[in-house]
């Protein structure tokens, strides 16, 4: 039998999901196949409506290697392993005459531990474990949240939490899940034969795509001990979120209440002298932490140096103290030895991390109206990291519709590790990046609205013309606005106040309910308004007259006092780079790109972005800035976008009303 041609597979795809060919679609998954025929690496942009996920899909499919595609969110997640995996190996069965097996891994914690089910919790302040199910009041949100999930486990086939509809809160969910450090292991546990992380794992060893998060590929990465199948080809989506997942991974806290909880966990296992040593240790932190003031520690103080090392010291005596000693009188003894292990080896590597002053490592404090003081550390870059662990000896296909920022793929190339594009070097993987751009006509579609006339924002200041504006937009476009604010302060205030200016348009306001009541109340009634801050740039897509007006209050750089961003911008101007346009521009122009996406999400959409921020027009990274984003048309005409705004407004209702009828 001939080998059917990717043309034919594609076409098969497409139209087994009931979706339109298009032409970025097949320049994409040729560059896809390509890349994994040569083992070479790319960067794909591709455009909201491309289609992308078949565009990866059927080329890795037919080549038949095994391959790990790794995403950002939950929603992508499930769309891959619930609708475009499953559609996409029917069709392809029959022409590649095989069908391919699919799996999802997450990292352990997502999984439902059945020791913790059945045999408790270790407790704290007690001996060995307690039964939570009895601790919580039955009539209680948690005793409920806890009731639901025992009996969820007898049904389960998977035990992954986001199979259970609707959700428990975190609380609930953390008295039944191990971290991996917490894990006793499967031949060690009681319910290793039927434990859930580890019929997970075993079906991904089997499986020929393995649909998993940035944040296991990270650990994956970091850790060294494997926790991916081994694979030829890596697919990222969503790659855009990259960095920032795997900086998340890679970055140590230390608070009082963690290191408080490690003390307790370990006191009831070691001998008095060294649980009094480890609790001295974090009384001292603690005062510590309760005079220090926010900001970088380019170096260590001397009293919180010496307060670190004496934590360390503590917790490497504890940690030996629970390695030679066993006490039978303490219920399961196995589970609650781990957890103890995890919480103080967690405070040992932290505090030995901060106390070896890495030049690669950026320290600092913060405090937190909620959670109260922390000290982090985080790499001032993962570039190396992933150049050397994510490009050896696989293709790796990074894909996203925001990867081209001021006209090209540098600025992102750069934070992967990579050099520019084209460049030779024995350390740098070769790769190269395609636009397949958009089945959108964006200069059509949309328009790009600069408030130019507004006064410059000043950092935390009141705005009382940006508020004016927004106010006439919302009127004009009548509601149907997305408002996506630099900070959470900002997008309260504007709500509040656009709350007594126009109470015809209700305004919903993140946090006020979960996002997926918000976005459903929001493309419900197109009089409404949605605002919110930079987590929400991404997590709505609402296609339709529900949202036709994009508003961003300012350009999204990051606050100059933001540690981890100025102390990468600070080692760019050191090395003879332009730190500002190296990372504050980039990352304000990567939201920017993501927020101005929220507009055109369907081949009928129309609508405006609006920027009220003068400097897009004024200053000289503006121009970097409006290439990063759609080629919407664009305008500093304020008059012509209320006109354009009613008309798109009186065209939806229009629409309305004939569907009505």
């Amino acid at each position: 039998m001939t080998k059917p041609s990717l043309s034919e597979l594609l076409h098969a795809a497409v139209t087994a999901v009931g979706g339109t060919e298009r032409p970025g679609q097949v320049t994409m998954a040729e560059s896809v196949a390509e890349a994994i025929d040569d083992g070479s690496h790319l960067l794909v942009q591709a455009g909201t409506g491309t289609g992308k996920s078949l565009g990866y899909l059927v080329p890795a499919l037919a080549h038949g290697e095994r391959v790990v595609v790794a995403t950002a969110t939950l929603a992508l997640q499930r769309q891959l392993v619930e609708r475009d995996l499953p559609r996409t190996v029917d069709a392809l069965h029959p022409l590649l005459r095989r069908r391919p097996e699919f799996a999802m891994l997450k990292g352990r914690s997502n999984y439902l531990c059945l020791h913790r089910l059945h045999e408790g919790m270790p407790q704290d302040e007690e001996d060995g474990l307690f039964d939570q199910f009895e601790a919580a009041a039955p009539t209680s949100k948690l005793g409920q949240d806890l009731l639901r999930l025992r009996d969820w486990s007898d049904e389960t086939e998977t035990g992954d939490r986001d199979d259970l509809t609707p959700g428990v809160s975190d609380r609930a969910w953390a008295q039944v899940s191990v971290s991996s450090r917490e894990c006793l292991g499967a031949t060690k546990c009681a319910y290793g034969a039927e434990c859930f992380a580890e019929a997970a794992r075993e079906r991904a060893k089997l499986a020929e795509v393995v649909v998993t998060n940035h944040a296991l590929l990270a650990i994956d990465a970091i850790e060294g001990a494997p926790v991916l199948p081994q694979h030829e080809v890596l697919i990222v989506d969503e790659a855009h979120e990259l960095v920032s997942r795997v900086t998340g991974v890679a970055t140590g806290e230390l608070t009082p209440g963690q290191v408080n909880r490690a003390v307790r966990r370990a006191a009831k296992l070691v001998n008095e002298k060294a649980a009094d040593q480890l609790q001295t240790a974090a009384e001292g932190f603690e005062r510590l932490m309760e005079l220090a003031l926010p900001g970088r520690l380019e170096e260590i103080p001397e009293d919180l140096g010496y307060a670190l090392m004496t934590l360390r010291d503590a917790a490497r005596t504890v940690i030996s103290a629970i390695g030679a000693t066993r006490d039978k009188s303490v219920q399961d003894e196995d589970a609650v030895r781990k957890q103890a292990l995890a919480s103080v080896e967690t405070v040992h590597d932290v505090a030995e991390r901060v106390l070896n002053g890495s030049e690669w490592d950026v320290v600092w404090y913060e405090r937190h109206d909620r959670f109260g003081a922390s000290l982090r550390v985080a790499p001032m870059s993962v570039s190396g990291l992933l150049r050397e662990k994510l490009f050896a000896d696989r293709a790796v296909i990074l894909t996203s519709a925001t990867l081209k920022l001021g006209g090209d793929f540098n600025g992102v190339g750069a934070s992967l590790g990579l050099g520019p594009e084209g460049m030779e070097g024995d350390d740098l993987p070769q790769w190269k990046g395609v636009d397949v751009g958009s089945p959108f006509d964006y200069r059509k579609q949309g328009i790009l609205y600069v408030a130019k006339h507004l006064a410059r924002p000043a950092r935390d200041g009141e705005r009382g013309d940006m508020l004016d504006e927004l106010t006439e937009l919302i009127q004009a476009a009548g509601g149907r606005t997305l408002g996506l604010f630099s900070s959470m302060r900002a997008a309260q205030l504007a709500a509040e106040e656009l709350r007594a200016r126009i109470p015809e348009y209700p305004i919903l306001l993140q946090g006020e309910e979960t996002l997926g009541e918000l976005i459903k109340n929001f493309a419900a009634d197109h009089r409404t308004c949605l605002f919110g801050t930079l987590s929400l740039w991404q997590g709505v897509d609402v296609p339709g007259p529900s949202c036709q007006l994009v508003v961003m209050d300012k350009i999204p750089f990051p606050r100059p006092d933001d540690p981890l961003m100025s102390a990468r911008q600070k080692a760019v101007e050191d090395a003879g780079g332009n730190g500002f346009m190296a990372v504050a521009a980039t990352h304000a122009a990567l939201l920017m790109a993501q927020g101005a996406g929220r507009l055109v999400r369907a081949s009928g959409d129309r609508g405006v972005v609006a920027v009220l921020d003068q400097r897009l027009a004024t200053a000289r990274y503006g121009s970097y800035l409006k290439a990063s984003l759609p080629d919407f048309w664009y305008t500093t005409d304020r008059d012509q976008v209320r006109r354009s705004l009613a008309a798109i407004d009186a065209a939806a209702k229009q629409s309305e009303a004939a569907e009505a009828e």
